[in-house]
């Protein structure tokens, strides 16, 4: 399968201007055989906690334009917006079809509390799997990284890949790269995580997304840069790996 990450910096609250430097650097990028394109967190505003200002329901802008992309290049888009429902405000992480019907919604269970998010945003109640090519994909964002439960409940699941978009800043990104790999081996996935870059008013960015295995090698991985990266994720790995290494099998402790 083949996968672009866009790694950029979304301009601080101005959802006009994120779609212009994406359509941007989609014209730099060769994206004709990609089978799914990851966006970060929050993709057109930044990890802003004005929730009353640019939350959105199903049919806003923010969900037209990421249904407009899926449709314009036929391809699966994940991307990240504030959505607004009857059941409160949350950061949810969208899965648009080739068609352009939301295929998923996750909504991010873990509220960065450090940060106040859970002030502005209710958490999820549930994970959710999302199938793209026959391959099924487990729905996480950010801070959900810290939590390795999550993981293995995915995996247990049957999810074969497991996504993280992220808005994780650079004085913490060394726990970004130790909790991508440990994440890929707790759960014997392959997890591939889309961070941005550039900076908002409370944090720098540096990217360093990637896509890692599941024995925990990276197979593609970033630095800062602005720009879109495309890998061949060989998701056959999961299962190949899974057989051969059982562990899963043996696990205990979680219920569901």
């Amino acid at each position: 399968m083949k996968i672009a990450l866009v790694q950029f910096s979304p301009a601080w609250e101005n959802p006009e201007a994120s779609k212009e430097k994406i359509y941007e650097l989609l014209a730099r990028t060769d994206i004709h055989e990609i089978d799914l394109i990851i966006f970060p967190e929050l993709t057109l505003t930044g990890f802003t906690m004005n929730t009353k200002k640019f939350a959105e329901e199903i049919d806003g802008a923010s969900f037209r334009f990421f249904i407009d992309l899926a449709m314009r290049h036929k391809i699966h888009v994940i991307g990240g917006v504030i959505e607004r429902s009857e059941n409160g405000t949350h950061n949810t992480l969208l899965h648009i079809s080739r068609e352009g019907l939301i295929a998923a919604r996750y909504e991010k269970i873990h509220p960065f509390s450090f940060s106040n998010e859970d002030k502005f945003f209710a958490a999820g109640k549930e994970p959710v799997l999302t199938t793209i090519e026959k391959v099924k994909f487990g729905l996480t964002i950010c801070y959900d990284l810290r939590f390795p439960e999550l993981y293995r409940i995915y995996a247990l699941k049957g999810a074969e890949v497991i996504v993280n978009i992220a808005n994780w800043p650079t004085q913490r990104v060394k726990h970004w790269d130790l909790l991508l790999k440990a994440n890929a081996v707790f759960s014997q996935s392959i997890i591939i995580g889309v961070n941005r870059t550039g900076e908002d008013p409370y944090y720098k960015y540096n990217g360093h997304s990637a896509v890692i295995l599941p024995d925990g090698e990276a197979i593609g991985e970033t630095d800062e840069t602005e720009r879109i990266l495309i890998f061949d994720a060989p998701t056959e790995r999961t299962g190949e790996y899974r057989e051969k290494f059982p562990f899963l099998r043996d696990t205990k402790l979680l219920k569901f």
